[in-house]
């Protein structure tokens, strides 16, 4: 979460913010499906576990983590409440000592109205882009259960393989490679995002311009922290 604790990433159909505690509510609730535990790989917590999860997340250094916004709902007049443009989130874990250039990638899009409108595509797209260009990755991975076909069938038009099967996780892996066309393909299909300061910096305040102060929201925390727990549904992929 220290990767992108103040990084705004804008998309056609999704709008990519850190994780904050002032989301914890509203992912607690999603949380509470079954279908998006089993999905998840993930146990059922309480809502002060949940933040406490959160938390912890927010001061990691190989997790990168964005709560996916729907871009349209985001973008009304007058703006609503973060929170109620919640669709899923998005993560890149960095944990392979002895592999710094791979991430394992997941994606959730937790509102069942929300799935296979492209929103996965696109959140999937813009933390790829953004773990090539910010994050010098040049591989990817994702394991996703064996019976989520939606989630295996969008990661390989994203051009990730199928490299094994795990029967006693009832997963499958896939990887992608980024080579030079690979690269080139992924930056062209984000050259539309814009990157933005979540927050116009506290230290700072008279030299943040009127546009940046119109992007930044200073949220509700229960403490210091603003970090995250990671997912994956139809549109998911679990957590190792």
């Amino acid at each position: 979460m220290k990767l992108n604790e103040n990084t705004m990433l804008l998309g056609k159909k999704v709008v990519l913010v850190p994780y904050t505690s002032a989301h914890v509510p509203r992912y607690h609730e999603w949380m509470k499906s079954e279908e998006l535990r089993h999905l998840t790989a993930s146990e059922q917590l309480t809502l002060q576990q949940e933040y406490e999860m959160q938390c912890s997340w927010c001061e990691d250094e190989d997790k990168c983590t964005f709560i996916v916004l729907d871009a349209e709902k985001w973008r009304a007049q007058p703006r609503p409440p973060e929170e109620s443009c919640m669709v899923g989130d998005v993560n890149l874990f960095l944990t392979d000592l002895e592999d710094p250039t791979l991430g394992e990638i997941e994606v959730m899009i937790a509102e069942p109205s929300c799935r296979r409108q492209g929103l996965g595509t696109e959140a999937s797209l813009l933390i790829m882009s953004y773990g090539v260009t910010k994050l010098g990755l040049t591989k990817f991975e994702a394991k996703i259960g064996q019976e989520n076909e939606p989630s295996i069938r969008m990661f390989q038009k994203l051009h990730f393989k199928q490299v094994s099967m795990s029967n006693v996780f009832q997963e499958v892996t896939l990887r992608l490679a980024v080579s030079e066309p690979e690269r080139k393909w992924i930056l062209e299909q984000t050259s539309h995002v814009e990157e933005r300061p979540y927050r116009a910096k506290e230290a700072e305040p008279a030299t943040a311009t009127l546009s940046e102060q119109s992007w930044s929201y200073p949220l509700p925390r229960p403490d210091s922290c603003t970090g995250d727990k990671s997912t994956v549904s139809p549109v998911c992929s679990r957590p190792s």
